[in-house]
């Protein structure tokens, strides 16, 4: 699973925020490993320089096989609290879609892309 971090120019995206921001991603979504191919992170500051409620904002977009993209987004007031919360509903999202995917019973068609 691939992870790129995207920042505008009114947050500092530093290399140990964005180890920290896929090393999250990868635990979280350790298991739809099989199923998730890409995850873009985007990280926003709607007001800039000045402050406010939730002016920082976190958009995640996977790419999963056979799918179209998912898109979550999550607002706070800062950085790492718009991810987590953006991390959570991504989470929560795949889950529902994957357990909608499963057949009752027979053949999983997720078994076939983890062989």
């Amino acid at each position: 699973m691939l992870v790129q971090v995207n920042t505008d120019n009114h947050v500092h995206g530093h290399a140990r925020f964005a180890e920290y921001v896929e090393g999250e991603l990868r635990q979280a979504l350790e298991r739809f490993s099989a199923f998730v191919t890409r995850v873009e992170v985007h990280l926003h500051d709607a007001n800039a320089d000045k402050s406010g409620a939730t002016d920082k904002r976190c958009t995640l977009e996977a790419r999963v096989r056979g799918r179209d993209p998912i898109a979550v987004h999550h607002a706070a007031d800062r950085v790492e609290v718009a991810f987590a919360g953006a991390r959570d509903k991504l989470v929560r999202l795949l889950g529902r879609q994957v357990d909608k995917a499963r057949p009752p019973k027979g053949l999983d068609p997720f078994d076939a892309v983890m062989a």
